[in-house]
């Protein structure tokens, strides 16, 4: 070897030492950053029944309230170990690429262009939805071409104004847009008559009718025109804390098919005769925990101070809630759902 070949070699070794380590370091630094915090920075909506809202007792309730609180649970060993800060649709991919929260719980989209552009990685599909459309039932509208040179109301930055304008331009159609940040604000307008209907997720416009005091007054359309993958992003360059928050997620589903819950968790984790599944789910078999830089008993934490899937629906759009949204798609792929953990193990 030539000498000059040689240390170059030799120089390289460090260099490549060292960034290695430096990649090790920047992977494991949100984790990390959460434990000395002591807490996980959850960005939410703060104003959407069923998926995050503070309840008439003071507590933050919804499904993307509680997967923060399981993942608070997994990494911190308690689920209510969580701070939450309220994002618009404007500033939220903002607050999550600079630092501001760890994760983004807020019913957000997943595409192809917020990956690529936004500084963030998506993590799993954790409610399944499409865009939908709420009129004023004295307007008589049947379906979305009755709306031609209708005035829609908007929220900015969501994929709704995309899917908007993609539909009625392929169609032919016009209209006209009154475009409002902050929920609340934006929903008054529309029954105010500001505009002739409002488009958001389908979930989220059933979650506002059943809350209206004259729900009778609204007609939801038929017509769904995007499919819209809700779910919790992270930043982008970590691996280590996306596996955490996916692997989550995938814990809580994969409780459900396997028919873990809240209540039955301890008696699982203790029965010897349990299935192997169940076993490396609940940390008694394998070391999946310690590979995501976290104890064994992670997923056992996060099931039983939370429950699994079926848990979290029910309690927050199921049938015993003023929303009682059918779970559809959300079901599990064993009752011919959309909902599929990879496995565990």
């Amino acid at each position: 070897m030539h000498k000059l070949d040689r240390a170059k070699l030799l120089l390289g070794a460090p260099l490549l030492a060292l960034l290695v380590t430096s990649a090790q370091v920047a992977q494991a630094g949100v984790l990390e950053k959460v434990k000395a915090h002591g807490s996980v920075r959850c960005g939410v909506a703060g104003d959407k029944p069923g998926f995050s809202l503070i309840d008439d007792k003071g507590r933050w309730t919804g499904m993307d309230v509680d997967l923060c609180r399981a993942v608070a649970a997994a990494v911190l060993g308690d689920a209510d170990k969580v701070e939450y800060l309220t994002t618009t649709a404007k500033n939220r991919f903002t607050a999550l690429a600079s630092g501001e929260i760890d994760i983004l719980s807020r019913a957000a989209s997943w595409t192809a262009e917020r990956v690529a552009n936004l500084g963030v990685d998506f993590t799993t599909v954790w409610f399944y939805d499409g865009q939908g459309f709420m009129t004023h039932a004295a307007d008589g509208i049947k379906k979305l071409t009755d709306l031609d040179g209708a005035t829609f109301c908007l929220s900015p930055g969501t994929t709704s104004e995309q899917n908007l304008e993609d539909y009625f331009g392929r169609r032919g159609l016009t209209y006209k847009t009154v475009v409002i940040e902050k929920s609340p604000e934006l929903y008054a307008a529309f029954q105010r008559g500001r505009c002739n209907a409002i488009s958001n997720d389908s979930s989220g416009l059933a979650a506002r009718l059943a809350l209206m005091n004259n729900p009778q007054d609204y007609v939801l359309l038929p017509e769904v025109i995007s499919k819209e993958p809700l779910g919790a992003f992270v930043a982008q360059g970590d691996t280590t804390w996306r596996n955490i928050v996916t692997w989550t997620a995938y814990a809580l589903m994969t409780g459900e098919e396997l028919g873990v819950t809240s209540e039955n968790v301890d008696q699982l984790r203790g029965d010897k005769t349990a299935s192997t599944d169940i076993a490396r789910l609940l940390g008694t078999e394998g070391k999946i925990g310690p590979s995501f830089g976290l104890d064994s008993d992670w997923a056992y934490r996060a099931l039983k101070q939370v429950g699994n899937y079926a848990q979290i629906y029910d309690r927050n759009l199921g049938q015993q809630t003023a929303l009682n949204i059918p779970r559809g798609l959300n079901r599990s792929w064993k009752d011919s759902g959309l909902m599929y953990a990879p496995p565990i193990r």
